[in-house]
């Protein structure tokens, strides 16, 4: 994948952080789709798992902000979003995992409701909440299954979403 192709993936990705919409993202979106994942789970955000979530969305959006918030304005453009996944993320995609993983764990814990790890029925509800398509988000939690035994890891959700975020599809 040549770097302009790769900068228009990451830049399609940037909608998807944007809770609002309002063209940049910033705690406030972090701390938006913590509460829509608690709402689609009835799990209140003064809960241990509540708590957990929020400063997990914390944490992501430090990361997120100490790797693309260049100006220190406390909001990430889209093209300081595009320009931090290209310099600092593009050839380690794992770095991005790290920042994720306070955050993915907390959803895990929030959507794994019999402690047996998630199914794709609640990986599906998840990326409904955060604003994901229904049709799209059915066929993103199918996929996360591949050994078909209806459940979901949390180093499978952490390796799919670093690779949907920051770097290319494989071939088919």
């Amino acid at each position: 994948m040549d770097s302009a192709e790769y900068e228009r993936k990451i830049a399609s990705r940037f909608a998807a952080f944007d809770q609002d919409g309002n063209g940049s993202i910033d705690r406030e979106d972090f701390s938006k789709a913590a509460a829509s994942v608690l709402a689609e789970f009835s799990v209140t955000a003064r809960s241990d798992r509540g708590q957990a979530l929020y400063s997990g969305a914390e944490a992501f959006w430090q990361g997120m902000a100490g790797i693309a918030d260049v100006d220190g304005d406390q909001r990430v453009s889209r093209e300081e979003f595009v320009t931090g996944a290209v310099k600092r993320l593009r050839d380690n995609p794992e770095r991005f995992g790290e920042i994720a993983r306070p955050f993915l764990h907390a959803v895990v814990a929030v959507a794994d409701e019999d402690g047996a790890g998630v199914t794709p029925h609640a990986a599906a509800r998840v990326l409904r909440a955060l604003g994901v398509d229904p049709e799209v988000a059915a066929q993103a939690a199918a996929a996360l299954d591949p050994d078909g035994d209806g459940r979901i890891s949390e180093k499978e959700i952490l390796t799919a979403f670093a690779a949907y975020c920051v770097t290319p599809e494989q071939p088919r």
